[in-house]
């Protein structure tokens, strides 16, 4: 395999499958499906999910709600979905362990660096939700500095999209997919891939992140194999 351990970022859109908010059972099983085959490889898995099919901190401003209070409330909605994705990898056999950024101890193990290398070292995968603990970053954010944390080879980007184009391929039947771009590529084009934050800190990492339809069967472990399904950022 082309990677050894992987953060996989999935969005909280993407567990919506065809309806307008919440989680589909069938968009979690086909995920968990996807895991599992790049699992049974061999590969050491991370995940980090968003929470924007439960609610969006920018949806709390419009709300009356104060930017700190939003943020908390989603990084609630990252660790309900990280509970019902727990859920679909334990059901097809896998062993798992929901880490989270907040402490709630009930559902979740507080973030401990050592303990999440662990976890992934006896071959469970490892859930981080509740994004870093902290207001004002997203979960691409979190996605880039968990997997600089645990050091893995990669991260994963799972969207709608197979890559990063020129033009949004969804408004623009003339947008060309890019198969390969560099850090500063990127930012001279001014593709939205990542928030700076979190794209940043991948950079200066050294730490590269692949693009890709998470939604297309055998997408992932395509990419593990090698196969130029997404684009790569280097």
């Amino acid at each position: 395999m082309r990677y050894k351990r992987i953060l996989l970022k999935l969005s909280g859109e993407s567990l919506m499958g065809s309806g307008q908010y919440g989680i589909d059972p069938n968009r979690l099983l086909q995920y968990a499906n996807e895991i599992k085959a790049v699992k049974e490889k061999g590969v050491e898995i991370a995940i980090v999910i968003g929470g924007g099919n439960i609610f969006r901190g920018v949806m709390a401003e419009a709300a009356g709600i104060e930017r700190v209070q939003g943020d908390y409330m989603g990084m609630l909605a990252t660790v309900i979905n990280g509970m019902a994705l727990q859920s679909a990898l334990e059901g097809v056999g896998l062993y798992t362990r929901l880490m989270s950024g907040i402490k709630m101890e009930q559902v979740c193990e507080p973030f401990i660096r050592r303990r999440a290398i662990r976890h992934l070292e006896k071959g469970r995968i490892v859930i981080f939700g509740a994004g870093i603990g902290n207001p004002y970053f997203t979960t691409d954010s979190t996605a880039s500095l968990r997997a600089i944390e645990i050091q893995a080879d990669v991260v994963l980007k799972g969207t709608r999209v197979d890559g990063v184009y020129t033009a949004d391929p969804e408004k623009d039947p003339t947008a060309e997919r890019y198969s390969e771009l560099s850090f500063q590529e990127a930012y001279e084009r001014n593709l939205n891939i990542m928030d700076m934050t979190a794209f940043t800190l991948c950079q200066e990492n050294n730490l590269p992140i692949i693009v890709f339809d998470m939604n297309k069967p055998d997408n992932l472990l395509n990419i593990l194999h090698g196969e130029n399904a997404g684009t790569l950022i280097t």
